[in-house]
This record gives C-alpha cells, sequence and structure tokens, in this order.
C-alpha cells in the first residue's frame, strides 16, 4: 500500500468516529471498545481486538479530543474446557465464573482468569496501549447492572422473537479438520463469543444464574415473577434456589444480549468484531437490533477485522501448540514493529506474525521504511503507519539507539552463542569510523534477536564453527581455489570490518579471473562468485550455506578464519 488514501485507514475511522460521536452526544467523552475473555492465553488475533480500536482512539485523542478505550475483562464467563498442559483435576471447575476457577498451578496470581488478564495487560504497556480496564466479574457482582437485568427479564419476550427471526438462518463457519492449527485456536479463543443465546427449554429467559450450591452456569431458570423479581431455578447438579433479581448478583446476561446491554451502558461508539461475530444470526447482527429495540440505544459502528496468522512458531512456546501471545511476539521482536503491523493492514485484511527467518526481512522492511521516512521520501501512508508504530498521542515508545540489521544481530548471537564478550568485540569491528562501544547502544533490538536464536532458530539452521582445519578438504584444494584463499588471507588484515569483508569475499573471484574490482557481475564472475562462497563455508562451518560471510569472518575472528583456511605448507 502506498498511497495515504489507501493505507491511512485510522485516519478514516477515526473522521467516522468523531462525526457519529457529534451526532450522538455532542461534547461527551468518545467511547471505543474492545473485549477479551482471559478463557487462557490472549494471542495475537485477539491482539487485533485491541489494536484496531487503540489506533482510532490514539488519533482521535492526538486531535485533541476526550477519547477512552474500554477493555471489557469477560472474567465472569464461564470456564469452558481445561485446556492442555493442566491437571484434568480443573475439569470439576467447568461451569464457574473465570473469576472462581483456580489460577494455572504455580501461578502466583489469585484465579485463572487474572493469571491470563496479567500477561497480555503486561504487554499492552509495552505496546502504549492506553485503556480503561473493566472486569465484568466486579461489574455483575456489584449489581452495577441490576436495572439492565431487569429489564432484559421484562422484556424477555420480545428478546426472544428478535432471537427467532435468526435461529433458522446459517451459523458462523466452524472450524474443520482443515483448518489450520492457528484458525483453530483462533476460533477456540476468540474472546467472549459463545453464542447462546438463552433459547433452551419451553420457557425464555435471558439471564443465567451461578448455582449458589455448586457456583457452576449447569441452570435452568424454571419460572419468573416481574412484580417481584423471584426467580426459581434448578441446577443439573441437584441443587436449586428462588432468589430475588432485584437483591442477587450471582449471575449474567447471555452473551447475545449482554453485549448488546454494554454497548447502551457504557455509551460506545466504535468496536470491531471478528469474522465469527457478523454473520447472520451472530451476536454481532443480532445485537444490533436488541440494543435499539431493548436497550434503546445505537449499535457501535466499526470494521470487521480479518485473521491474524503465524509463520515459523516453535512448539516450545508458552502458549503450548496454541497461537502464541503478544508477550511471545514481545520476547522476538521490538514493540514498535509489532504495533506496526496491525497498524499498516486495514482491518480487513489479513496478515501474518513472523516466528521464523521470516523476522528478519520484516526487520529489513521496517528500517527500509525507517530510512525513507528520514529522508522525506516514503509514501504518505506509509510514513503515517511508521509513525503510528513509534509514539502515541501520550509518548514516544523505547527504541534502539543504533538499529543495526536484525539478520546480523541474529547471526552475531548464534554464531557466539550469545557470549557478550565476542558479540561486543565482532560488533566493534564491524564500521571503523562508527564502532560499537557498548552493547547498550544496541538493545533492546539485540535482546530480541538473542532471544529468537535461541528460542525460535531450528536447531538445523544454528551455525557451528569448526574446531580445526578440514585437512582433508585442504590438500585436495584446485590451483585457482589455493589462489582464492590466498587472496583472502593476504587482504583480511586490510578489509577487517563488515563494508571491507564485503568488497574483499565478492573480490576474490575477480582477481582469480584477473579482472578488474569495478566490473559488472556476469554469468561466469557470479558461478565463480557462488562456488568460492561454499568453499569458505565448508571450510568454516562443515556446511555449503551459513550466516552471510563478511559476519561469519568477523564474528570467528582474523586469527582462527587464517588458521581453518589456509593449506599446509
Amino acid at each position: 500500500m502506498s498511497s495515504t488514501a489507501e493505507s491511512d485507514w485510522v485516519s478514516r475511522f477515526a473522521d467516522e468516529v468523531i462525526a457519529e460521536a457529534e451526532r450522538r452526544a455532542p461534547g461527551k467523552p468518545i467511547v471505543c471498545a474492545s473485549g477479551l475473555s482471559p478463557s487462557g492465553p490472549i494471542h495475537l488475533g485477539n491482539l487485533r481486538e485491541v489494536m484496531t480500536p487503540h489506533l482510532v482512539a490514539d488519533e482521535i485523542r492526538r486531535r485533541g479530543r476526550e477519547c477512552v478505550h474500554i477493555i471489557s475483562w469477560d472474567d465472569f464467563d464461564r470456564f469452558r474446557k481445561v485446556p492442555a498442559g493442566i491437571d484434568e483435576s480443573w475439569s470439576e471447575h467447568i461451569g464457574k465464573p473465570l473469576t472462581s476457577v483456580p489460577a494455572p498451578p504455580g501461578s502466583d496470581f489469585p484465579n485463572w482468569a487474572e493469571h491470563f488478564k496479567a500477561a497480555m495487560i503486561t504487554a499492552l504497556g509495552e505496546l502504549g496501549v492506553v485503556f480503561h480496564g473493566i472486569s465484568q466479574t466486579e461489574q455483575y457482582t456489584s449489581g452495577v447492572y441490576r436495572e439492565q437485568i431487569l429489564l432484559a427479564m421484562r422484556e424477555r419476550h420480545r428478546i426472544d422473537a428478535i432471537l427467532g427471526q435468526y435461529r433458522t438462518k446459517a451459523k458462523p463457519a466452524a472450524v474443520t479438520a482443515d483448518s489450520s492449527a492457528e484458525e483453530a485456536a483462533a476460533a477456540e479463543g476468540s474472546g467472549a463469543a459463545s453464542e447462546d443465546d438463552g433459547g433452551s427449554g419451553s420457557q425464555y429467559f435471558p439471564y443465567k444464574p451461578y448455582c449458589s450450591g455448586c457456583g457452576r452456569d449447569t441452570t435452568t431458570v424454571t419460572a419468573y415473577d416481574d412484580e417481584t423479581t423471584e426467580l426459581t431455578y434448578t441446577c443439573a447438579f441437584g441443587h436449586g434456589d428462588t432468589v430475588k433479581l432485584s437483591e442477587f448478583n450471582h449471575g449474567k446476561l447471555v452473551w447475545k444480549v449482554d453485549w448488546p446491554m454494554r454497548w447502551a451502558f457504557e455509551g460506545v461508539v466504535f468496536e470491531p468484531s471478528g469474522v465469527d461475530h457478523t454473520s447472520p444470526g451472530s451476536s454481532y447482527v443480532v445485537g444490533q437490533q436488541i440494543v435499539r429495540e431493548i436497550f434503546g440505544a445505537e449499535p457501535p459502528i466499526g470494521p470487521m477485522y480479518a485473521f491474524v496468522g503465524i509463520t515459523g512458531m516453535a512448539k516450545m512456546s508458552s502458549s503450548k501448540g496454541g497461537v502464541p501471545t503478544p508477550g511471545d511476539a514481545l520476547r522476538i521482536m521490538e514493540a514498535p514493529l509489532l504495533r506496526w503491523l496491525y497498524a499498516r493492514r486495514r482491518p480487513n485484511q489479513s496478515f501474518k506474525v513472523a516466528f521464523d527467518q521470516e523476522i528478519q526481512r520484516l526487520y529489513d522492511e521496517w528500517d527500509a521504511l525507517g530510512t525513507k521516512v528520514q529522508a522525506g521520501t516514503a509514501p504518505g501512508g506509509d510514513a503515517t503507519a511508521y509513525d503510528r508504530a513509534r509514539r502515541t498521542a501520550e509518548a514516544e515508545l523505547p527504541v534502539t539507539p543504533r538499529p543495526l540489521p536484525y539478520r546480523m544481530l541474529a547471526s552475531v548471537a548464534d554464531i557466539t552463542t550469545g557470549d557478550e564478550a565476542q558479540m561486543l568485540r565482532i560488533l566493534h569491528d564491524l564500521d571503523p569510523e562508527r564502532p560499537v562501544d557498548d552493547l547498550g547502544e544496541v538493545r533492546p533490538r539485540l535482546d530480541c534477536a538473542m532471544r529468537w536464536v535461541a528460542e525460535q532458530m531450528p536447531a538445523d539452521a544454528r551455525t557451528r564453527v569448526a574446531d580445526e582445519p578440514d585437512a582433508e578438504l585442504l590438500a585436495g584444494l584446485a590451483d585457482d581455489e589455493r589462489l582464492a584463499l590466498r587472496h583472502l588471507v593476504e587482504g583480511l588484515d586490510e578489509h577487517w570490518s563488515l563494508a571491507g569483508l564485503t568488497t574483499l569475499v565478492y573480490g576474490v573471484p575477480k582477481m582469480v579471473l584477473g579482472l578488474p574490482m569495478d566490473v559488472a557481475p556476469t554469468a561466469e564472475l557470479k558461478a565463480v562468485q557462488r562456488k568460492f562462497f561454499i568453499l569458505l563455508y565448508r571450510l568454516l562451518t562443515g556446511r555449503e550455506t551459513g550466516p552471510r560471510l563478511p559476519t561469519l569472518l568477523l564474528a570467528i575472528g582474523v586469527d582462527r578464519v587464517r588458521r581453518l583456511v589456509t593449506p599446509a605448507a
């Protein structure tokens, strides 16, 4: 995307949101919203639910308008299933509110919901996302929604009629055996979007109590009196009770009524929704009618957002095989880069977050854009997305003072196995005119690259430098190969920098062919260069490929390079 008109989707939505807010409630703070369910690790797909309204709210605040971004924590949702890796004894808590389920083993948090919320809150802080969090457990159990619940119960027949218009329509597409692992995990963790509408049994009730006896939502409402607000329910585990909804605070509206109720209660103007919410009969479509006809408010405007994919996530992920979390991504990439992935694509465009070697190309693209922005040559929309990635209305995000190429830092970390003294030696020698004197100059990018090498780089891609010269290979060298290695060794001291070694390794084949150093590459020259590079890799690492040769040579050190590539006399 190169034009401002196409790529700056954030400004266009901000324009629409401001106009809509002025139409609804002139002069009042504008409310944008997200909803997240802490039923497990909150993944990078869920992050789009946050980043889309964050970027719009941030643009509104940049314009000097008061705007709040609500994140509604759906922590009063039911615990649906025990995830992989957790003791099956947790199955006794299925049906309880997430805040009533013990945290996973070893956690320092008081319950399941707080455990998974904490990781997301930490990541959002690193990403510069300013928000107002609302716990639905606190809202429901404190009675904040009492009047809305009583209204919904009084209007249950009208709600049932609205829902009845959609119950025979097509359901959202299900995850199938052909779905990718990421799609399956994303569907499983797509937030509070249980599509339950409360329509079980012969009577319809939009409210579901948690049982006073066992704490689960395995309840069926059997009677309700509008005047006294007395509600009677039975529980699948043999319990039952009669309570007054004017006093009872341990239950919640079913999702298809709960969501539109909150739109009205919070005055939400902008909230995006995932593809699973936008098909006929889904909660977002039905909610638009319910919020107007039952709660007397307008539904939010907002786009459907598309799937976020993953490339190359190692199985050692803390997400235990599921879609990785923002925290996983922030271990291997700086926050501005992760923000940029969400800012540069329109919400309805899917994209992938790279955990494999594609991250190196992504960083190259990011750095090239930064160079263009500084030079004033970046297209308007691209420059705007870059700015949104690096700062918010409140602050600039931390950046690496000297952003050396990520692929170079990863190579250095790989070759040195993370030895800081060796890394500093190599980075110091990269550019004699601007030596790196302290690793702090290249952090946090260096730390991200080191973690990528340690946690995501495939074992068979790691570089192991030879301990001893390959005597057999050196003894069998052809004359042109011996000449090439002699030219290399003789030029090491003079060319000992990244730029110098780049010139040297590409120039040696030209010397062998008797060509001037500034000759344009030909097919013959490229073939000789490839043959020379393979020879060097074999002598230095025992393989035919590896990190870029200039970086590899710097990492190995001049004395060791000489020893490994010099034939015996």
